[in-house]
C-alpha cells in the first residue's frame, strides 16, 4: 500500500490541516479506514488520534482509493470539531444507541446469573399494570341494553344519491 498526498491546506480557524490523498493498493483489496489512518499519521508525522478520515472512495476498475482527511493540532480539537458520526467511523468515539442503558450500569462478571437477568429485564411502570377494578376491554365494546339494535337502524341514508354532485364532475358546457 502506497499513500500519496495530493493536496494539503492549512485551516487555522478549525485548528487543522486538510489533506486529499490517494492510496495505491495494486495487490490487495481496498484498505481499511484504520490502516489508512495509521499510514497517514506516519506520513505527516502526527499521532493517530489526531488524524480523522472524512471520506474514502475506491475508484471502479482500478486499485486506487481517493479520500479526504483532517489532521488536527490536538486530539481535543479533533473530538470537539469533527462530526460525531465521522468520529464513530474512525473509531475515536463509541456509537451512542438511543434507549440503551449506560455501560457503567452493566453487571460485573463476578455477579450471579440471576442478578444479570434481573438487570437486563425491563421493569414495567406501575401505571401500565391494569387496576383490579378496571373493566375488560370486551365490556367496553358491547352496547348498553337499552340501545337500539342494528336491525332497527335504517339500511340506507335518507338523502338520495343525486342530491350532491361529485367534486370531480365538470361544469356543463354553455351552448350558444
Amino acid at each position: 500500500m502506497e499513500i500519496r498526498i495530493v493536496e494539503e491546506r492549512t485551516n487555522p480557524l478549525l485548528k487543522r490541516h486538510e489533506l486529499r490523498f490517494e492510496v495505491a493498493h495494486a495487490t490487495a483489496a481496498t484498505p481499511t479506514r484504520d490502516h489508512v489512518r495509521t499510514e497517514l499519521a506516519k506520513a505527516v508525522h502526527a499521532s493517530k488520534d489526531r488524524v480523522v478520515i472524512e471520506r474514502m472512495n475506491p475508484r471502479f476498475g482500478t486499485a486506487v482509493t481517493r479520500g479526504e482527511a483532517n489532521v488536527y493540532d490536538t486530539a481535543q480539537a479533533a473530538m470537539a470539531i469533527s462530526r460525531e458520526h465521522i468520529l464513530v467511523r474512525n473509531g475515536l468515539k463509541e456509537k451512542v444507541v438511543k434507549g440503551a442503558a449506560p455501560a457503567s450500569s452493566a453487571p460485573s462478571e463476578g455477579a450471579k446469573p440471576e442478578a444479570a437477568a434481573e438487570a437486563k429485564a425491563p421493569t414495567a411502570p406501575a401505571e401500565a399494570t391494569p387496576a383490579a377494578d378496571a373493566k375488560p376491554a370486551k365490556d367496553a365494546e358491547t352496547p348498553p341494553a337499552d340501545a337500539p339494535k342494528q336491525a332497527d337502524a335504517p339500511k340506507h341514508a335518507e338523502t338520495p344519491k343525486h342530491a350532491e354532485a361529485p367534486k370531480h364532475a365538470k361544469a356543463p358546457a354553455k351552448k350558444e
